[in-house]
C-alpha cells in the first residue's frame, strides 16, 4: 500500500471518527443534560480548541519549514558537486579522466537514490553505490594531489570541496528522517476527537445547520493533518520536491560537455 492510499484512508478514518464522536456527544448531552439550561461553552472546551489550533499551527509550520530545508539541501549538494568538479582542473592531466568519470557515475547514483523512494531496494542500491564511489573519488583525489605535477594549492582547494560534497549526503539522508515524534500526530487526532465530542455535547439537535458545522469542522481538521503529512514526506505524496532535482540533473549534463 503506497503513501497516498495510507494518507487518504487516515483522513477518511479521522473524518468518520470525528462525526461519530460528535454524535456521541449529542447522546451524552441528552442523557446528562435533559434541558437546555446548561447549554454553552466552557473553559475546558475553549482549552481543547485552543490546544488543537496551536498543535495544528505549529506542526504545519514545522512541516513547511522542513520542506524548504530539503529543497535547499538539494541545491547545496548540486553546488558542492559542481565546485569539486571544477577544481579537478588543478590536478595533473593524466589523473583527471578517471576522476571525472567517477564524478559522472557518482552524480548519476545520487540522482537515482532519490528518484523513487517508494522502491526501497533501488534506493538502497543507489545509496550503497554512491558511498562506494565517494571512497574511490577520495582515494584517487588524495593520490592525485600528492603527484609532483599537481598544483601546489590543489590539496588545499580540492580536498575541502570533496569533503563538503561527501558531508552533504549525510545531511540529506538525515533530513529525510527528520519528522515530529509520532505522539504529536496522536495528540492531534485525540484533540480533534475531543473537540468533536464537546461540540456535539453543546448541540442538542442534529438539524441541517449542525450537520454542516460538524462536517466542515471535521473536513478542515482532517485535511490539514493530511497536508501536514504530505509536507513531511515530499517524495511520496502530492506535494513534491522532485522539481528541484533538476539542478542536479543540470550538473550531470554539464559534465558531458
Amino acid at each position: 500500500m503506497n503513501f497516498l492510499t495510507i494518507n487518504a484512508l487516515s483522513v477518511f478514518a479521522l473524518l468518520m471518527a470525528m462525526i461519530g464522536m460528535y454524535l456521541l456527544g449529542q447522546k451524552l448531552a441528552q442523557r446528562l443534560r435533559p434541558t437546555d439550561e446548561e447549554k454553552g461553552g466552557s473553559a475546558s472546551e475553549t482549552a481543547v480548541f485552543s490546544m488543537l489550533g496551536l498543535l495544528l499551527g505549529f506542526t504545519f509550520f514545522g512541516a513547511a519549514s522542513r520542506l524548504e530545508d530539503r529543497r535547499h539541501l538539494v541545491t547545496q549538494e548540486a553546488n558542492d558537486i559542481g565546485t569539486a568538479w571544477l577544481r579537478l582542473d588543478m590536478l595533473p592531466a593524466e589523473a583527471q579522466p578517471a576522476l571525472r568519470q567517477l564524478f559522472r557515475d557518482y552524480t548519476s547514483a545520487r540522482i537515482a537514490a532519490f528518484r523513487d523512494v517508494e522502491d526501497l531496494q533501488a534506493t538502497r542500491v543507489a545509496l550503497e553505490q554512491s558511498a562506494k564511489l565517494q571512497s574511490q573519488i577520495w582515494t584517487a583525489a588524495v593520490g592525485a594531489v600528492r603527484s609532483p605535477d599537481a598544483a601546489p594549492q590543489s590539496a588545499m582547494l580540492l580536498l575541502p570541496a570533496l569533503n563538503a560534497m561527501i558531508d552533504i549526503t549525510t545531511t540529506r539522508t538525515a533530513s529525510t528522517e527528520n519528522h515530529p515524534p509520532q505522539i504529536v500526530y496522536y495528540m492531534l487526532g485525540c484533540f480533534g476527537l475531543i473537540a468533536a465530542l464537546l461540540t456535539g455535547y453543546n448541540t442538542r439537535t442534529m438539524g441541517p445547520r449542525a450537520w454542516f458545522n460538524i462536517s466542515l469542522f471535521s473536513v478542515v481538521v482532517a485535511m490539514t493533518l493530511a497536508v501536514i503529512l504530505d509536507l513531511e514526506y515530499p517524495r511520496r505524496g502530492l506535494i513534491r520536491v522532485d522539481a528541484i532535482d533538476q539542478v542536479l540533473l543540470d550538473v550531470r549534463s554539464a559534465m558531458d560537455r
